[in-house]
């Protein structure tokens, strides 16, 4: 009752002064945070003003506020663009083969690294596979480009069993499987950290407990590991699932030719082309509008799924 009793006798400011205590007493921290939050409020947050653009028939000289409003013109235009059907095709197919493929892969590797007792033996298999994430696209790009051009290994390996030379980077059906390879190669040994620290903080215990029962390797993996590593994959999965239509442009901007546009020209690309080479502002502005609007509805539509079907929940 005297605990109760001196909390209602606090002052109405006497919340905001230990908020001003928490900060003077803890301010290395909020250093260390404020370039993160400059960062969103810069490169996040602000620019979301600039929406109102796919709204106007922008004008660089006019500016935002004095460009002409023309309300949802732009989006009856990009709907009705005779490639607007393809360039969602493409985007789509390209999503579902990554989330299916690509996604899944540092799951697996994950599990399998943690099965290797030989330290050094992970750790450098870790590293390896770790070592192509910090490579551009454009770096990446060019030894694609001359892995499969004429002369490179590919055309070498050919000729040598008396195969004439195949331009790969020029054949439609070609483009999707090494958009799917590329990714497994770049992204795949990255995400194996986010798991495997995930995985160390499993307790020994259950394993132990298991080992007790007879439980062989294979089934700690399937019944202790999985299962608790299922939390952070779907975190991860919803994450991803936000940026459905945005496969970034970088990788297939370096990986597609004029030849292999009609199966991978994507928003991104064609937002590059429209936006910054036409410019195309408004009509740019509308595409990457569309794109965060459908991330938002599958990225909550996927955590209402995840909150009714999981225990554990979504991420809100």
């Amino acid at each position: 009752m005297k605990s109760n009793a001196k909390s209602a006798d606090v002052p109405a400011g006497a919340a905001g002064g230990g908020t001003m205590r928490h900060i003077r007493k803890f301010w290395p921290y909020y250093v260390m945070v404020m370039p993160g939050v400059i960062y969103l409020l810069a490169f996040k947050y602000i620019p979301m003003l600039g929406s109102i653009i796919a709204f106007q028939d922008f004008s660089v000289v006019k500016g935002i506020f004095g460009s002409t409003w023309v309300g949802i013109k732009n989006f009856q235009k990009l709907f009705h663009y005779p490639d607007f059907y393809k360039i969602l095709t493409n985007t789509m197919i390209l999503g579902v083969l990554k989330i299916i493929i690509v996604f899944p892969i540092p799951v697996l590797l994950s599990l399998m690294l943690n099965e290797v007792k030989n330290q050094k033996l992970k750790k450098g298999v870790q590293t390896i596979i770790c070592i192509p994430y910090f490579l551009s696209w454009v770096i990446i790009g060019g030894l694609i480009f001359d892995m499969f051009g004429v002369g490179g290994l590919f055309n070498n390996a050919r000729n040598a069993l008396g195969m004439d030379n195949l331009l790969v980077m020029q054949k439609e059906t070609w483009f999707r499987p090494i958009y799917v390879i590329s990714s497994i190669w770049k992204e795949a040994g990255w995400g194996t950290v986010v798991y495997l620290a995930a995985i160390s903080g499993i307790d020994p215990g259950i394993y132990e407990s298991a080992s007790i029962d007879g439980a062989s390797k294979f089934q700690k993996m399937r019944y202790i590991t999985l299962p608790l590593l299922i939390p952070m994959v779907m975190t991860l999965f919803l994450l991803n699932i936000g940026s459905f239509l945005e496969l970034g442009f970088e990788q297939v901007y370096n990986l597609y030719t004029p030849m292999t546009y009609s199966v991978a020209d994507i928003f991104d690309t064609y937002v590059y082309r429209t936006g910054i080479q036409q410019g195309q502002y408004s009509f740019a502005t509308t595409v990457g509008l569309f794109q965060s609007v459908v991330g938002l509805i599958l990225v909550v539509t996927f955590n209402k799924l995840s909150n009714k079907y999981s225990e554990e929940g979504g991420l809100w």
